[in-house]
């Protein structure tokens, strides 16, 4: 098994920044991939950016390119999400997830059901 826990959110305004962390523990030598996910109120949870637990892979949705930023310190078993210039429609819950799959496609991993761990998430409030 694997724990994640994230941390960091909070309320920021409109083209603030806020970095988020999720520390694993557990059984983490399992992990292949660590993403982050986020829902807002009445929508779908969609995918905003994953990262390879011992590879630099990287993998950003379209919505959040240029903006955001993951990054890993495998001697905490920490990742990180560095969020800068959000935007109202950035509010969400955002979560974090771990997937001991190996995919076989750059977007493989954009699909939530494909991750095994889940955080119980993080609250990002953006302000206009």
């Amino acid at each position: 098994q694997v724990q994640l826990v994230e941390s960091g959110g909070g309320l920021v305004q409109a083209g603030g920044s806020l970095r988020l962390s999720c520390a694993a523990s557990g059984r983490t030598f399992s992990i292949y991939v660590m993403g982050w996910f986020r829902q807002a109120p009445g929508k779908e949870r969609e995918f905003v950016t994953a990262m390879g637990w011992s590879t630099s892979s990287t993998y950003y949705a379209n919505s959040v390119k240029g903006r955001f930023t993951i990054s890993r310190d495998s001697a905490k078993n920490t990742v990180y999400l560095q969020m800068n210039s959000l935007k109202p429609e950035d509010a969400a819950v955002y979560s974090c997830a771990a997937t001991t799959r190996v995919g076989y496609s750059d977007t493989y991993y954009y699909t939530d059901y494909r991750y095994d761990y889940w955080g119980r998430g993080t609250q990002v409030t953006v302000s206009s």
